[in-house]
């Protein structure tokens, strides 16, 4: 088992903040990404897709993933473990830094290639909610009626890091 945190960062132009739309745990927000398998080594074609509404029972619990190998054969799984993201706000994008999104237990499978897609929350400096924004194209641009100035988010970038010791 290894677990894998999804991080991401982005350019902000008079953005505060940005996250899944509920909340890095919105149990309906869905993550997509393509796996390798541990076994051989093969990549999927499509990206699989997670939310931690969806759960699959196994022998000794539940997981939100379990995919077996087209090449190989072998099975594996994903369990998504909520309570380890934040918001990406616009002081960790100054600085430069990855904000930690979601943890994912892979076993059998290591993911990476994440896909942003729809239904993400931006808030402008002036507090102005941004939601549902489909980030697929992997930027957004709008205008700010408060703060009479367009709002921006682009450059996004994301990462699968491991972690050690959970």
């Amino acid at each position: 088992m290894v677990n894998y945190m999804l991080m991401i960062t982005a350019e902000f132009d008079n953005i505060k903040s940005l996250q899944p739309q509920g909340g890095c745990d919105d149990p309906s927000f869905t993550y997509y990404f393509k796996l390798k398998c541990g076994n051989c080594g093969e990549v999927t074609e499509k990206e699989a897709w997670l939310n931690l509404d969806e759960k699959i029972a196994v022998p000794k619990g539940s997981v939100n993933l379990v995919q077996k190998c087209k090449c190989c054969g072998r099975e594996g799984t994903i369990t998504m473990v909520p309570n380890c993201g934040r918001p990406l706000t616009q002081d960790l994008v100054e600085q430069g830094e990855f904000v930690p999104m979601m943890l994912f237990d892979c076993r059998g499978y290591e993911p990476f290639d994440f896909a942003f897609g729809s239904g993400w929350q931006a808030e402008s400096l002036e507090g102005t909610k941004f939601d549902d924004i489909d980030l697929s194209e992997e930027e957004f641009s709008e205008y700010c009626e408060k703060g009479k100035c367009p709002v921006m988010i682009s450059n996004l970038r994301a990462i699968f890091k491991v972690v050690k010791g959970l």
